[in-house]
């Protein structure tokens, strides 16, 4: 296999300067990214109205079943998604599995809106999950291959702010269309923006070099350093979304157990914090990444969590305006990682195996994380409170930071 310094000069090849190909490729990218994060948020916001439609009279808690099973099988989907696209990405190249992608969610989020039992609602958000876990992973590996060293984490970093956007613009259609089937008739937009990639997104120069040489052959001659990558990534990226999840899941809960009032200010200014503090890091995060290096800036994430996780949840026992302050911190932090991880975690592997790889690093902490944020709540009354609780899953931050520290810049492509 060619080296990647050897690449001829083609519109896609990541040495060029950056063309109108290659922001055309990038809107493409962002524009999948925020559909995405409208697709993923939508069925929440019309949840309730969708089951009792579709169920007609039935107990709450069978209602409250089926909803679960809805949210369930989608996050199921999309981790799944997460796995199986990497692979065809490796198989039949970047811009093919994009199309194929974005084109599948898309379609399944109209079906949605034309399904009249539960169980064809799960069917149809079990794959559109399955559609959208394969865009995230599949739109960072194509940007990572094709655009400008000098500014490829600038530009993978405001592509880790089109989920947010899209989660936000899911609360936009729910408050401009009050009937769900037409509401989920937004699935038709990214249909249509598949059909545009599949004209105008141009393969990756990168991952058609490297079939000229099977992926076996790599594997071998470099097995033991793609394992260590591959736990060393997984423990990375899963260690930060575990933490993540943890506050963000409980964040309100806690605030709630610090003030006397009903506490809907507090929770609603503390979750928009969250939010605006999320965009702003994410969006800034490439430039950060640009004056100390993707591995510096992930450790001064890292830490800089570790440390506002001790503040926020152990020191103040009382509400305070400070700790308004003390998570806009904390979430710009988180927003920052969000960024540099979707930079970082793809040039750890060569081409041949970058989509697979990164597919399991971003979502086997995914699977991981589902299942210990159910048991924080287990922690609460262990622990004396949910401070207490919140900050024991902080000890995760220290687990990524301790692997970042062991994980060497000269891996596997990590520079190019």
């Amino acid at each position: 296999m060619k080296s990647e310094l050897e690449l001829p000069a083609t519109p896609l090849a990541a040495t060029e300067s950056v063309t109108a190909g290659l922001w055309i490729t990038f809107g493409i990218c962002l524009l999948s990214n925020i559909f995405g994060g409208t697709v993923s948020t939508l069925m929440s916001v019309y949840l309730p109205v969708v089951v009792k439609e579709v169920m007609g009279e039935v107990s709450p808690e069978r209602l409250g079943q089926v909803s679960a099973y809805i949210n369930a099988l989608y996050i199921l989907g999309w981790a799944f998604g997460g796995f199986t696209w990497g692979i065809i990405s490796d198989r039949i190249g970047r811009s093919k599995a994009l199309v194929l992608a974005v084109g599948l969610y898309g379609l399944l989020t109209v079906a949605t809106g034309f399904s009249r039992t539960w169980e064809m609602v799960v069917a149809c958000r079990l794959l559109a999950g399955f559609g959208v876990g394969g865009v995230l992973v599949i739109s960072a590996t194509l940007l990572s291959e094709v655009w400008p060293a000098r500014t490829r984490s600038i530009a993978i970093g405001i592509l880790s702010i089109g989920f947010p956007i899209g989660v936000f613009s899911a609360g936009l259609v729910n408050y401009i269309v009050s009937d769900w089937r037409q509401g989920f008739l937004i699935g038709a937009l990214p249909v249509a923006v598949s059909m545009l990639a599949y004209w105008v997104v141009q393969e990756s120069e990168k991952w058609r070099l490297s079939q000229i040489e099977p992926a076996a052959n790599s594997m071998r001659k470099n097995a033991q350093l793609h394992s260590s990558n591959l736990v060393k990534g997984s423990l990375i990226f899963g260690s930060m979304l575990i933490g993540l999840w943890a506050i963000f899941s409980w964040l309100p809960t806690w605030v709630q157990s610090l003030v006397t009032t009903d506490g809907q200010t507090e929770r609603g200014l503390a979750m928009m914090l969250l939010g605006a503090g999320g965009l702003s890091g994410g969006f800034f995060s490439g430039w950060i990444a640009k004056g100390l290096g993707v591995r510096r800036a992930m450790m001064l994430c890292f830490g800089g969590c570790c440390v506002l996780s001790v503040l926020l949840f152990k020191l103040n026992t009382t509400f305070s305006p400070i700790i308004y302050a003390e998570i806009g911190c904390l979430a710009l932090f988180f927003g920052i990682s969000q960024g540099l991880l979707s930079a970082y975690i793809p040039q750890l592997f060569p081409i041949d195996i970058r989509a697979t790889a990164t597919g399991f690093c971003f979502n086997i902490g995914r699977i991981v994380t589902a299942a210990a944020v159910f048991f924080i709540g287990a922690l609460v009354s262990a622990l004396g409170g949910y401070g207490n609780a919140i900050l024991t899953f902080s000890v995760v931050f220290l687990i990524g930071l301790v692997t970042l520290s062991l994980t060497k810049d000269d891996g596997v492509n990590v520079k190019s």
